[in-house]
């Protein structure tokens, strides 16, 4: 049957030379299409390197002189630390920060330059300033199996804490560098700092690798004596897994008559889950947009090769009848047509194949996430598009070859 096969789709090279050729470039566009997918979800679906959830940002405010309420005298500094001390005295909140440019989806960002000897980090590191309890608000974990509790330690003896990938351009791990001293900042090397631990990759938004998110975190108590620490700080809380229900509105009602510190109160709550939205919004919307359109080309692709498919196999009902006159049965038949499509396919595979690696040479891939094509990502989207074209090929013919069985040999004969 196979020598009958190969004879037959000789015989008819030229039909069969144009249906390759559209099988090619299906191919080659569907492994695009797909190779394009998967890089969006792949990315979206990285960890974070933080968690965010039963998170809460507090905004303070400050009265001004011209309020009947203003007090004169007061500390700002003193009273931000307090309402920080009494918000971790509520029994539903499990751990309070105070911050600069530093929680996750902020737009708002600080760069540095962190130096070890001959490496130095890439110019857009994020610089986060942040009190130890910072850690523990959003879970940081060390690459070594360090917990949010030993990095705040670390960051309370004044350690630096940073991301894994931060010296990635010259192949050495952060890991490799934990615990020692002579990390200093930008070309100040009169002060130098202890490397505490290395942080799993903090991402900076879900539509951004991990590998290309560097940042390093420093204690902000120590920065100038902790006159950093001001109302414009970042104030972030944890809540409780099993207690954040109705937070913001519960601790709203409780703002005036005990969070209002000096001439300092509580200007506004949100939550990160809201937070998260509002900053990837449109990321969000191109990221819909691009799926459906997405999807509308590979609807397209579909109907154009199902009806290839369909219009090849309707043609050929007369050889279907003399096939069963003489003998063969409907499976039989059906594998026939099959085989051809199929063979096709395998043919054409490896031509596309190398179109796929000559599009990843030049790039033109890269542009969605800033990758070269890993082998182990090209054999599965290469796998995905093949069985994708398999079962376009197989509906294509099932149906039309399924009807044209049932016709009479003699009926199929007389038509032709």
């Amino acid at each position: 049957m196979q020598k009958k096969l190969f004879t037959q789709i000789r015989n008819e090279w030229r039909g069969n030379l144009w249906l390759a050729l559209e099988l090619l470039v299906v191919s080659v566009v569907l492994w695009y299409i797909i190779d394009m997918l998967y890089c969006s979800l792949a990315t979206y679906n990285e960890p974070r390197g933080f968690n965010a959830e039963h998170c809460y940002l507090i905004e303070m405010g400050v009265l001004t002189g011209k309020s009947p309420d203003y007090q004169e005298g007061t500390d700002l500094r003193d009273d931000v630390l307090e309402l920080a001390e009494r918000l971790r005295r509520r029994p539903e909140v499990e751990a309070v920060s105070l911050s600069q440019n530093s929680y996750p989806y902020n737009g708002s960002n600080s760069t540095i330059l962190m130096r070890y000897d001959t490496l130095c980090s890439p110019s857009w590191t994020i610089r986060r300033l942040a009190t130890p309890d910072f850690v523990r608000v959003f879970r940081y974990r060390g690459t070594q199996g360090e917990t949010p509790e030993q990095l705040a330690e670390m960051l309370r003896k004044g350690e630096l804490l940073a991301s894994d990938n931060i010296y990635r351009g010259y192949g050495v791990r952060l890991t490799s560098l934990a615990g020692k001293n002579g990390f200093y900042f930008g070309n100040d090397t009169t002060s130098g700092f202890r490397l505490g631990a290395a942080l799993q990759d903090v991402r900076y938004s879900d539509f951004q690798q991990a590998m290309f998110s560097y940042s390093i975190l420093y204690n902000l108590e120590f920065i100038n004596n902790g006159s950093w620490i001001t109302p414009d700080c970042e104030l972030c809380v944890r809540v409780r897994e099993n207690m954040d229900r109705d937070f913001i509105a519960r601790l709203k009602a409780d703002s005036e008559s005990q969070y209002r510190i000096g001439n300092l109160y509580i200007a506004d709550i949100r939550s990160f889950a809201d937070i998260r939205r509002s900053f990837q919004q449109s990321q969000m919307n191109q990221l819909r947009n691009f799926s459906v359109g997405m999807g509308f080309l590979m609807l397209n692709i579909f109907l154009g090769l199902l009806g290839t498919f369909w219009f090849r196999t309707q043609q050929r009902r007369s050889e279907i009848a003399l096939h069963k006159i003489n003998g063969a049965t409907g499976r039989a038949v059906f594998a026939r047509l099959m085989s051809e499509g199929m063979l096709l396919l395998v043919v054409v595979t490896p031509l596309a194949v190398a179109a796929d690696v000559l599009l990843a040479h030049f790039e033109l891939n890269a542009w969605l996430n800033g990758t070269t094509l890993e082998p182990a990502r090209l054999l599965l989207c290469v796998a995905l598009t093949f069985v994708s074209v398999a079962l376009m090929i197989l509906v294509g013919i099932w149906y039309p070859a399924r009807r044209a069985m049932k016709v009479q040999p003699a009926e199929a004969l007389h038509d032709e």
